[in-house]
């Protein structure tokens, strides 16, 4: 329970979403990065909670909601992906863009600090952030990502992002969702459901495909090659702030060695696994949620 909520009493939670925008600037146009927040808006503890390569931000509405009593949540969709606008040249679809996008975010939000949950790419911009000087992030927890990317997983990655066929009906959408998704763990047809309406957007012959933009493909294979690991050590080590880890036990994304590796240097991470999940747990259960919300309640 927040400080707030020990000295006056629980804030009420607000269980319905609202929904917000900014204006960002790219190489070559303006474009918007929409984003869900939840919670009371006055409240000046912020969680910003941001998504992997191809979800959204509605994959955080059940952490949201439990956690809207004690945060402000704000969850953005990345540029390309979700109810975001997409970019018209692809090559714009990469790190330097997305921090500079949730800079402009965290502008907006009008305070000075925010804790951070990032799942996989969310977590590569939240160490991103975190490494500089000056950053207002206060509390870092990294899902299933850290500084070595191994090759294998971006192969496994290559094999599916921007390739997605269309859907006939919702049905089919949530089979294919199932199948891409599988390493998510053993999810109740509830959050599957969910997780599939949130994932596909209807297009104008009625069928419906997946939420992203396909060409951020483009910039992934070509930045990766899917030939080696990818090591971001020395932004890892610059890290400051509290920070906990949270990998998979199954995660090919996340090696054991390097979750390991990161407990013993840098911001010296508390570490978590979970059992019988890949790439990644989704904090869609109680135990899952009762993991993010020790953690930032230790910041009290």
């Amino acid at each position: 329970m927040g400080l707030f909520s020990r000295l006056f009493g629980r804030r009420p939670a607000v269980s319905s979403p609202r929904f917000g925008e900014v204006l960002c600037a790219g190489a070559q146009s303006l474009h918007r990065m929409r984003y869900v927040e939840w919670g009371d808006p006055d409240n000046p503890r912020v969680l910003v909670c941001v998504h992997g390569l191809t979800r959204n931000a509605r994959d955080f509405d059940r952490l949201a909601a439990a956690m809207a009593g004690d945060y402000r949540i704000v969850c953005p969709d990345v540029v390309g992906r979700g109810r975001s606008d997409w970019l018209g040249n692809p090559a714009g679809y990469g790190f330097p863009q997305y921090v500079a996008d949730m800079m402009v975010l965290l502008a907006r939000l009008g305070v000075a600090q925010v804790d951070w949950l990032g799942t996989s790419m969310g977590g590569l911009i939240g160490m991103l952030v975190a490494s500089q000087a000056h950053s207002p992030v206060r509390r870092l927890l990294l899902n299933d990502v850290g500084p070595v990317i191994t090759a294998e997983s971006l192969r496994r990655i290559g094999e599916y992002v921007g390739k997605a066929p269309r859907f006939a009906d919702m049905a089919e959408a949530e089979r294919y969702i199932r199948f891409v998704s599988a390493p998510f763990g053993k999810l109740d047809d509830a959050a599957w459901r969910e997780l599939t309406e949130s994932s596909v957007r209807r297009d104008a012959d009625g069928s419906w495909s997946m939420a992203y933009d396909p060409a951020l493909a483009e910039p992934f294979r070509q930045a990766y090659l899917l030939h080696q690991d990818v090591d971001l050590w020395p932004v890892y080590d610059a890290i400051r702030c509290p920070t906990l880890v949270v990998r998979g036990a199954r995660s090919d994304l996340l090696t054991a060695e390097t979750h390991r590796a990161m407990g013993e240097r840098g911001p010296r991470a508390q570490l978590v696994e979970i059992a019988d999940v890949g790439h990644a747990p989704m904090f869609l259960d109680a135990a899952q949620i009762a993991v993010v919300r020790r953690f930032f309640g230790e910041g009290i």
